[in-house]
Parts: structure tokens; sequence; C-alpha cells
């Protein structure tokens, strides 16, 4: 079957035609194909490969530049595919997360052969899985220039809405240590796992921040998100992992956040696991304001982590923006409505040519 992609097509069934082609995590090479063999097939656009990453960008010599980017990979399929539609809803892996924002940025990289602003358009693998391998880090160290810009848009799922920055997220272990006996002489030895017991009240009573940044609240949590301890049905354990999670706000560093934890467990054997800065929202930035001013609507936090943070690393600015909607993301009936994903094409056609409003 070809895996030709006619960008010609109404936006919901070139959604559809994105979601058939499997992409996960690590095999998008089949749809890395179709998506360049489209793009240069299109004279306006400058085309550029690294692996299955592909950046289209207008030469135009506009006064500023933006980025619209995407990830083309998916989780794995659960007998979600082919795609299927039923009323206004587009069903299948990737439906919301995120080939309907994939399917409206290759729309505009059609139709806007003279957009009022130069723009560069990326897609790129990898998203899915472990952050090493992820195709815009991938960029971001090869080919940091063709990333360039003033402000940048993820099309990351939002239901439509506009998510400033990133929550950043870090992992720590939390180590209990004891001394081994036989269970049936438990007086003997010393009970790490019971010496758990505060770490976890320290978690239960913990009250989370809800700081402000430019303007948008966040929610922070820090949580227990796996536990580990015991040798044998019949010996008192001498070591108990608690690994905790921080979801922290843009305000702070990845060092401050892990200062924080420090702080909160302290007297406790710390050790970081991996770790990922935070993104301010960057909705200050004019590009940004007049992005805000065409798309409408109430900018809100995300609460999350997502590749807006590289594209803070760069020095761009950067938003959340997709018609899919974030909470059905990964699941097995994941969907997208064929109604936003026009809409959000609408906008961004208007943002990026006066003339399409």
């Amino acid at each position: 079957m070809s895996t030709r992609l006619d960008l010609t097509q109404d936006v919901g069934a070139l959604t559809a035609r994105i979601v058939d082609v499997e992409s996960v995590s690590g095999d998008e090479k089949v749809l890395a194909d179709a998506v360049e063999e489209a793009l240069r097939a299109l004279p306006h656009l400058r085309v550029d490969r690294d692996g299955e990453a592909i950046v289209a960008r207008t030469e135009l010599g506009r006064g500023e530049r933006v980025v619209i980017a995407g990830h083309i990979d998916t989780v794995p399929i659960a007998d979600n595919l082919p795609s299927r539609v039923e009323g206004d809803l587009l069903y299948g892996c990737g439906t919301s997360d995120m080939k309907a924002g994939v399917a409206v940025a290759l729309k505009l990289a059609a139709a806007l052969s003279e957009p009022s602003r130069d723009v560069t358009y990326v897609f790129y693998d990898c998203e899915e899985i472990d952050s090493e391998r992820n195709g815009l880090l991938r960029l971001s160290r090869n080919h940091p220039d063709w990333l360039t810009g003033d402000f940048a848009v993820l099309m990351e799922p939002t239901d439509g809405e506009i998510e400033g920055g990133c929550q950043g997220t870090l992992r720590a272990e939390i180590t209990t240590r004891g001394r081994r006996a036989h269970s049936a002489r438990s007086w003997l030895g010393v009970n790490a796992v019971h010496a758990a017991a505060p770490v976890l009240e320290i978690l239960n009573a913990y009250q989370a921040r809800l700081p402000v940044v430019d303007g948008l609240e966040y929610h922070e949590g820090l949580s227990a998100v796996a536990i580990r301890g015991g040798v044998a049905g019949n010996v008192i354990p001498d070591e108990c992992v608690v690994t905790v999670n921080y979801r922290f706000a843009p305000d702070l560093s990845l060092e401050a956040a892990q200062e924080h934890v420090n702080e909160v467990f302290d007297g406790f054997e710390v050790r970081f696991t991996d770790g990922a800065s935070a993104a301010r929202p960057g909705l200050t930035h004019p590009v940004a304001a007049a992005f805000l001013a065409a798309v409408g609507g109430t900018p809100r936090a995300k609460l999350g982590w997502t590749d807006v943070s590289l594209f803070s690393g760069l020095g761009v600015p950067a938003v959340n923006y997709g018609p899919g909607d974030p909470n059905l993301a990964h699941q097995r009936g994941e969907f997208v409505s064929l109604e936003k994903i026009a809409d959000c094409e609408r906008r961004m056609l208007g943002w990026l040519d006066p003339r399409h409003r």
C-alpha cells in the first residue's frame, strides 16, 4: 500500500491517513519518508533530514521566524488501528497524541507559500521513549541552527487551548537501611522497610506549591511512584528504596528543585536518578502576544513536561498548542475531534497569514 501523503485533502482525512501509517517509537522511517516526500514537492520550502527527523523552512527574509514542531512517533499499538470515524470523532493510535497536530502542521506547510513570518516546520522521532533518543534533542545537538527562531509552537495535545511553558521533573531514590536477620528472630535485625514509614509520612503531609509564573498558576507535586525492599519471605530486609517524582514549576531550576528535595528528606539518603528542566511560559514575547491574539482563549499552565523545555534551553520561548485532548493520550480508545482539528488549522492559518482570518 502506498504511503504517499496528499496535503491537499481535508485536514481530518489527512490525520486519518497519517494515523494509519504505523510509527511506534523507533520505527518511524515509513512515515518520515512520506513526510519528506510530501514536503520536498513544495517549491517554497527548503527541506533537511537528520535520521527520521524532517525539517522544512521558508526563506523569505521576514523579520521574524517561528518554529512549529510535532513528533511523528506513537506509543505501541493496542488493537487501535486502522483508524475509524464515528460522528465527529476520529479513533486510532496517535490521533490525539499527536498526529492531529502533525496533520495541521503539514497543511500549514503546504498552504502557506508566503506567510507573514518565516516558518520552520519540524517533524521528529522518538519523543515517547527514553529522552536520550528524542529526535528534537538530537537536532538541538547536531543542527541547532535548524531550530533557531523567535518563538515556537509545539503541537502537543492541549484540547485547543494554549498551555504555556512546562513543569520540570526529577526522580530521586530515598533509601533506608537496616540489618538482616532471620524473621523468626526479628529482634536481632533492623527492618529497613519499617524505617521507610517516615518517608511515606513526609509525602502524605507534603503541601504542594501553587506558584504563579508569568501570570499562569502551576500545581506542583511530590509523590512516591515506586517502592522496593525485601530479600526473602523469612528475612528481615536491610534495604528499602522509595522512588519519588517531583514535578516542579518553572520558577525553579533543576538544581533548585534538587535542593528542595534534599531539604524535604533531610537526614535520609537521597540519590537523584534523572531530571529535566522546566520552561517558563514565554508569553510576554511580542511574537507570543500576536499568537495569543490570533488564537484566542485563556492560556493555562502546562502541568507536565514537554519538549518546550528543549526550545527554552535554546533561547526560544515556546508554548504547547494542539487539537488533541491530553487526557486521551496513550489510551486504547484514543480519539480526536475532527472539528477541533479543523478549528486548530483555521486559527493557525489566521495567525500566519491574516488573509485566512
